[in-house]
């Protein structure tokens, strides 16, 4: 009976699976081996072709470790290449505090302890810190200890790390602190760097992306042999720039700045010296500007230390919001940034103006009775010299600084036309100056159409419109240069770290401003006020210098404050440099004082025309 049912079973099986269906389950079945049989030889041919790459991938998610390869910062340079900034190697100290407690034996625990007690000798770490660390970023294999490490001292670490066993899991990470060789020459110009090679002011924030470059990377793997392999992209390094600063020049200027306001300060009453004192040599044919300086200043390898300003009482006294205010106006530039009434340097630009309109021609003569009255207006403007000058030439106008004068050939000139000059002369614009915070001025002009008469005859001798120095400076550089205006600039050329020139920087020609033959009239009335008038005291022997003296009272007027100045330029024939000279709030009972600015302009030219060798007069 079994077997029966056997047999029918077997001849029920034949029926549904004929010998044709047979045929292709064989088929099916050998196609799946042959599947099988190309993937594991296209896994194997990766495998030899690409293995080691996937391996790195996989293993670097199991155990890899990054290294930041620091770029160095280009180096700010004078126009004879001595440095003014440059960035020093050093190490930051990296601990990989995973790998330090990888294992909990006692060997393990004789390393850690090790480690722990050379960082803190060698760094000057808190060990208790230190401790807490590897507690809080066991997982971590990149914690920063301490940036900025001094090369020898990083150096005598890595000795011992050398020599001894128990050391371990610890990287000196190449890196760069930014330093000054000079400490506080030119530091407004220069400018200083914050943390991550972010420059904050002056060159170094203005040319911050040419002088940074690019991090590099090292890639470290631990391969299935259980050894390390690095994968390194090197860093590329910043640009250096090259100045059109002198460090000879700017020495000197900060010298005589520097006397000038210990003398203001020990000689007549406690105080700083002055409020702000600041000068400008410029090259009066390109706009190159060869020194700038201004008083305060500070030591850029330490801007925020202001201790030499302040006590330590009064430092405490301080809140966040007064010290960041202080140090703001510290680092202020005030040659670029600050905006003040010009003074009687403004005489020179409004007589110009009035050579170059047909409005003057030399021949006219003011009578002065020491004041000048408007319609409408019940006080009459006074001059300088309240009993008068009597009759005066326009050379003599210039000579004695008269108010009234200038008064008369504003009412010539007319607003319109006095305006319009304001601007050739770049009054009311930027100047285009490589350096950041340029003082806006373009609201602190009248327009014709506001001007009433008492306003044109009081800008017309240098208040109630503000300036910069870098404006008035470009400006009256083309007064002397035969009406060329020149963009002011500071540097002069780019080079990559191997010291190549991958850019020049060449003179802007920007506009003519008057002709040569204003210049020359000009040049001889400046000669005159240096010679004859109220500029005497700026002579240096063997010089023929012009220029023209200012001294402008400080709003409210009633204050008594005042800021004193004095801009010339020798020699008289071509002239080959240009001096601007403020000296702002100078500490004295009485400061209507423009000689301090026509003695200290002396003192310096004294000193640097020599070194400049600049043409004797005959």
């Amino acid at each position: 009976m079994e077997r029966k049912r056997t047999q029918k079973e077997s001849q029920n099986f034949h029926k549904k699976f004929p010998k044709r269906m047979k045929i292709k389950l064989v088929g099916v079945f050998t196609a799946i081996v042959l599947a099988f049989v190309f993937l594991a030889g296209k896994a194997v041919a990766l495998n030899l072709v690409k293995g080691e790459e996937y391996q790195k991938q996989v293993m670097s998610q199991m155990r890899s470790g990054s290294q930041i390869i620091h770029f160095k910062r280009g180096d700010i340079l004078d126009t004879n290449d001595t440095v003014l900034a440059t960035s020093e190697r050093s190490y930051n100290v990296i601990l990989d505090v995973a790998g330090l407690l990888e294992t909990k034996t006692s060997y393990q625990n004789k390393k850690i302890n090790a480690t722990v007690e050379a960082l803190v000798k060698g760094f000057d770490l808190d060990e208790s810190d230190l401790r807490e660390i590897l507690q809080d970023e066991s997982d971590s294999r990149y914690v920063i200890l301490k940036k900025d490490v001094d090369y020898e001292t990083g150096k005598d670490f890595q000795t011992k790390m050398d020599k001894s066993k128990n050391i371990v899991s610890v990287t000196l990470e190449d890196s760069y602190t930014r330093t000054y060789p000079y400490g506080t020459m030119a530091s407004d110009v220069i400018g200083f760097t914050s943390s991550g090679n972010s420059g904050t002011i002056g060159l170094e924030a203005y040319y911050n992306n040419e002088l940074n470059g690019t991090d590099g990377k090292k890639t470290g793997y631990l391969s299935s042999g259980s050894s390390s392999e690095n994968v390194v992209k090197s860093p590329t390094d910043g640009n250096s720039i090259v100045t059109t600063i002198d460090a000879n020049l700017q020495a000197i200027v900060e010298k005589h700045i520097l006397e000038l306001n210990e003398r203001l300060r020990d000689n007549y009453r406690e105080g700083e010296g002055t409020k702000n004192t600041a000068v400008i040599l410029m090259d009066p044919n390109t706009g190159a500007i060869l020194a700038e300086a201004s008083y305060p200043n500070f030591d850029l390898n330490q801007p925020r230390d202001l201790s030499k300003y302040y006590t330590t009482e009064e430092q405490e006294a301080m809140t966040e919001e007064e010290r960041l205010e202080t140090l703001n106006a510290l680092w202020r530039n005030f040659c670029v940034s600050d905006t003040f009434e010009p003074g009687s340097t403004m005489k020179p630009f409004t007589m110009a103006a009035g050579f170059e309109t047909g409005k003057l021609t030399g021949d006219e003569t003011y009578v002065c009775g020491g004041s000048y009255s408007y319609e409408g207006v019940a006080k009459p403007v006074s001059c300088i010299a309240t009993d008068g000058h009597g009759t005066e030439t326009l050379k003599q106008v210039l000579e004695n600084s008269c108010n009234v004068g200038m008064m008369h050939i504003a009412d010539t000139l007319g607003a319109e036309d006095f305006c319009r000059y304001q601007h050739i002369f770049g009054f009311g614009e930027y100047t285009g100056i490589d350096l950041p915070g340029e003082g806006d001025t373009s609201n602190l002009l009248y327009t014709a159409d506001n001007m009433q008469p008492i306003d044109l005859g009081t800008n017309a001798f240098g208040q109630n419109f503000n300036v910069s120095m870098t404006q008035l400076a470009a400006g009256f550089c083309s007064l002397i240069n035969g009406g060329n205006y020149y963009e002011p600039y500071l540097v002069k050329e780019i080079r990559n770290a191997q010291g190549d020139v991958v850019e020049t920087k060449t003179p802007v020609l920007a506009r003519k401003t008057v002709s040569q033959e204003t210049c020359e009239i000009l040049k001889d009335y400046m000669l005159g006020v240096v010679e004859e008038g109220s500029g005497k005291s700026a002579q240096v022997e063997g010089y023929a210098i012009g220029g023209k003296t200012g001294t402008a009272e400080k709003l409210p007027r009633s204050q008594g404050k005042n800021l004193n100045s004095f801009i010339g330029y020798a020699p008289q024939e071509n002239p080959e440099v240009m001096i601007y000279v403020v000296v702002d709030e100078p500490n004295l009972a009485q400061q209507a004082a423009s000689y301090l600015a026509t003695r200290l302009s002396a003192d310096i030219m004294k000193e640097a025309f020599p070194y400049l060798n600049i043409t004797k007069s005959e």
